[in-house]
């Protein structure tokens, strides 16, 4: 076979062994990140997202609405707040409200009207109101039955001295004490209900001893302020879970209905974001289309004004409303993810869409950037401000105990937390990162990325920053090193990756046991990935493949369990390619029956990564040659070409642990760059097998424990690393088995002729 590498592939490949000295002068504008400047511009302390900081921009001019449309991680929320910032400090004293919102009783019970007033007046308003009530209030009579008291108090006197009189007379006259036993019944009825009317007076004293209840129809017309816009300064509001009362306000329910208890509606009103924030931010727009809320915010963009109304489904409050309507001039700040971007674009024709667009901008927010001396300076200038929270952190945490304590209290404390003895002198500082350090950070935004791209989904890397810091402080280091980032990434795990690494344990006894059981025929190590579905981040993992050809099937391809549509395509895919193959050699094709196992993996296979894997344990299976066990492979098979696959960083990254036993792997040609990563702080060398090119990378210090690379273009390549053998010994091997296989067809068939004769 001819060599289809030109001069120009093997330097390619040459030079992404320059790619670590590339990078390190692209950091030649620092030692450690002390030296590193923080920009005085908030827009510009977001990093790599140009097009979105561009968009706020402009929208700040014109007061304009923004939705975002990325990844969690990429940034949304820190714009968000940098979009408040620059607004509040250009035109802040000009979006924000400065007339307060008034209640007022309306034309019945159920409504109210509103007012824009000045604070101020509402103020002397609401003062010469409540004075004049007070003084109604102090100059209303106070209760009493002092009439009715005198009058009972009278007449038990009377019956007092008639019945002394009559017990007097009895002595000489004994009837007269029938006179004493009734008039001394009538008085001790005049004391009891003289002691009734006391008791009920003091009893309406008390429960009106401030005049309220006499008064409390004119407190009801007192207007109530509902915003204030001296007590709330900010300018954006956030909502998380938008809906009808935390966007547009309501009426709160009145439990004393009746009975001269009941409290008017103006008094029960609240109000939402609409009325009160100049800038409305709703962080995930998936709940406010859960809500059902969508309708309604649509309205208001378009009108600006919105009427209050209803409180609950129930309760007192769901009948009342107001006459007249609250101003809603809101620029909506929306964040949302694709599917939810999806949704948008069909509901409604893209209502919402529009009037986004109508005065501002949807903006796409990038899961990834191009490598270049930009967006490295702008990665340091990230780990620089992520060093500075730190700080602020642990000042806020510890200050009063290095006050009280000093540092050897902190160091007590910490001991206590940690569990451990920590070193002397040990101090609870935020430690700046050394180069290499920063070089390992990049390296894990390559390595989540692909296409000479650094991944900008930076929420999970704050995690390995803030670890990797806690690792140098707890050595007492001076600078944060390559391995604390080291120690912090393989500790920093998501969901996704602690279970990654379970299965990664599983497979390398997986791996172990396969290898000393079987010949090697038809078994592969294929590369695959899962995907945090919090993080964005990719983790690979072994693929171990068995694959088998049997002669005189139905001409079909098996690949039983839980295979994704695209997996059973790359499978017919890889089954066409088998059958060019026999064109090519002019052999006939007989019909096979191909099975294709992939072993162990109960949660389904999607993605035609595992193409290039499926034909070499089939070509193996058919011409009954070993395939190597310690070499992984992975790419897209169309014909004999081999295609780029996403992930395969992760996947080389995840068969280089030495206890797995591998010791390369196979990928496609214009995956080269994705290997770039990989070589960041490692020795490593160029090398060649046969005419495939390759990169070998040492996993220990020394040169010890290499691991090789090769970058293959066709499924010839892969036989040669993976088989040992050339395309004219596997065409050779196929041309002898088919001719088997052809004959075998043909005694079968003429023994069954003779037998029906």
């Amino acid at each position: 076979m001819d060599n289809i590498y030109s001069k120009n592939d093997y330097d390619w490949i040459k030079e992404l062994l320059e790619y670590p000295q590339t990078l390190e002068a692209r950091l030649d504008f620092f030692e450690d990140t002390s030296g590193i400047d923080i920009p005085d511009d908030p827009l510009d302390k977001v990093i790599f997202q140009g097009r979105a900081k561009e968009a706020i921009r402009k929208i700040a001019q014109n007061k304009g609405h923004m939705l975002m449309v990325g990844r969690p991680g990429t940034g949304k929320s820190m714009l968000a707040d940098m979009f408040h910032l620059v607004l509040d400090k250009s035109l802040g004293d000009f979006l924000r409200p400065t007339k307060a919102i008034v209640a007022y009783p309306g034309t019945d019970n159920n409504h109210i009207r509103f007012a824009y007033e000045e604070p101020d007046i509402v103020d002397n308003l609401l003062a010469k109101m409540h004075k004049a009530i007070e003084k109604i209030q102090n100059s209303a009579l106070k209760f009493s039955l002092s009439e009715q008291i005198r009058s009972v108090g009278r007449v038990k006197k009377w019956l007092l001295w008639i019945t002394g009189i009559s017990v007097a007379a009895g002595f000489f006259f004994p009837p007269a004490f029938i006179a004493t036993g009734l008039t001394g019944i009538g008085a001790i009825f005049m004391f009891m209900q003289e002691n009734n009317h006391k008791a009920q007076e003091k009893i309406q004293q008390q429960a009106d001893a401030s005049g309220k209840n006499r008064v409390k129809h004119l407190q009801d017309m007192v207007p109530e302020v509902l915003y204030d816009p001296r007590k709330d300064n900010g300018l954006m509001s956030r909502v998380s879970e938008p809906d009808a009362r935390k966007m547009k306000g309501g009426f709160k329910h009145d439990p004393y209905q009746s009975g001269n208890l009941q409290t008017p509606a103006h008094k029960r009103a609240y109000l939402g974001a609409h009325a009160k924030s100049p800038i409305i931010y709703i962080d995930e727009l998936k709940t406010l289309v859960k809500s059902g809320y969508m309708s309604d915010l649509l309205e208001i963009m378009q009108n600006k004004e919105f009427i209050l109304e209803g409180g609950l489904n129930s309760g007192s409050g769901a009948a009342d409303r107001s006459e007249n309507s609250l101003k809603a001039d809101n620029i909506i700040i929306a964040c949302c993810n694709h599917d939810t971007l999806n949704y948008l674009q069909k509901e409604g024709d893209g209502a919402f869409l529009s009037r986004i667009e109508d005065r501002g901008e949807i903006v796409q927010l990038e899961s990834a950037v191009p490598e270049d001396e930009n967006s490295i300076r702008q990665l340091a200038q990230y780990i620089k401000q992520e060093i500075i929270n730190l700080g602020k952190e642990l000042k806020e945490t510890w200050t009063g105990v290095i006050e009280k304590e000093g540092y050897e209290g902190v160091k007590k404390r910490s001991e206590y937390i940690f569990g451990k003895p920590l070193p002397e002198g040990y101090r609870l500082h935020e430690r700046e990162f050394s180069k290499k350090a920063v070089m390992e950070i990049i390296k894990e935004l390559r390595c989540r990325s692909s296409d000479k791209k650094i991944s900008s989904i930076l929420r999970p890397v704050n995690g390995i920053i803030k670890t990797a810091e806690f690792e140098a402080i707890l050595d007492n280091s001076r600078l944060v090193r390559a391995e604390h980032v080291r120690r912090a990434l393989e500790k920093h795990l998501s969901l996704e990756g602690a279970i990654h690494k379970e299965i990664l344990e599983h497979k390398k006894d997986l791996k172990k046991y396969i290898s000393s059981m079987t010949d090697s025929i038809g078994y592969v190590v294929g590369l695959a990935v899962i995907t945090s579905g919090t993080s964005g981040q990719v983790y690979g993992q072994p693929l171990p493949m068995h694959c088998q050809i049997t002669v005189g099937g139905s001409d079909t391809v098996v690949s039983p369990g839980k295979t994704g549509e695209i997996a059973k395509a790359a499978a017919k895919n890889v089954r066409a390619s088998i059958k060019k193959a026999f064109n090519k050699i002019q052999s006939p094709y007989i019909g096979y029956e191909m099975h294709v196992e992939y072993i162990q993996v109960h949660g389904g296979v999607e993605g035609d990564s595992a193409s290039v894997a499926m034909d070499i344990a089939l070509i193996s299976d058919y011409i009954r040659q070993p395939v190597n066990q310690k070499y992984g492979v992975t790419g897209s098979l169309t014909g004999d070409i081999i295609l780029a696959v996403g992930g395969v960083t992760e996947k080389v990254r995840s068969i280089m642990d030495p206890d797995l036993g591998m010791e390369g792997a196979c990928i496609p040609w214009q995956n080269k760059h994705d290997i770039e990563p990989l070589l960041i702080n490692v020795d490593s060398e160029y090398i060649q097998n046969d005419e495939i090119p390759g990169i070998r990378i040492y996993r220990d210090s020394e040169k010890h424990n290499p691991f090789d690379i090769f970058f293959c273009k066709t499924k010839y390549n892969a036989y040669r690393v993976m088989m040992e053998l050339e395309q004219g010994e596997v065409e050779a091997k196929m041309a002898e088995r088919s001719k088997k296989d052809f004959e075998f067809m043909m005694n079968m068939k003429n023994a069954r002729e003779a037998n029906q004769a």
